[in-house]
């Protein structure tokens, strides 16, 4: 009986190898397969995080290009051509960015375009008859410099937190 009994666990110490095994190998794909996932979501939003601040960056700068335009009366039209653009790609690049963040991220991301969409608003109001707004303009200068690329930087900060690059 000794004999038969050692067969018989040497036969179920095999078939739990086996099992153990193919236990062990799926749990290992499986697990390459999260981390595969994780690095693919790290990587569509470091892109879309790229393409946002860029996007912020130039269309507040248009900004800074459009008012100096107006108040020099110089190169007007073309300034708001591109001012449009830059918004264009500020508003498809935000889009984009509204199903990929996280919450934090949105966070900051609202208060830059509240801030962005605000000024662009008093700039657009101020364009249509800029000696009439001298004042203002020279105002909306100082409150884009104190105001919007602040909360831009913030949205900076939020995303390379967000991607581990904390300073």
């Amino acid at each position: 009986m000794d004999a038969s009994w050692s067969g018989l666990w040497i036969a179920v110490v095999g078939v739990a190898g086996t099992l153990g095994a193919a236990v062990l190998t799926q749990s290992r794909a499986d697990r390459a397969r999260r981390m595969e996932s994780q690095s693919e979501n790290l990587e569509r939003r470091r892109s879309c995080y790229i393409t946002l601040n860029t996007a912020a960056r130039q269309y507040l700068t248009e900004m800074g290009n459009y008012l100096h335009a107006l108040q020099h009366d110089e190169g007007v039209a073309a300034s708001l051509e591109n001012l449009e653009s830059a918004r264009m790609t500020y508003r498809d690049s935000y889009a984009e960015a509204q199903m990929i963040v996280p919450n934090a991220v949105l966070g900051a991301s609202r208060a830059a375009k509240k801030r962005l969409n605000h000024a662009y608003g008093d700039l657009k109001t101020y364009g249509a008859e800029p000696s009439r707004y001298a004042g203002e303009l020279a105002n909306l200068e100082r409150h884009l410099h104190q105001e919007v690329w602040p909360s831009v930087g913030a949205l900076r900060k939020s995303m390379r937190a967000d991607l581990g690059v904390d300073d």
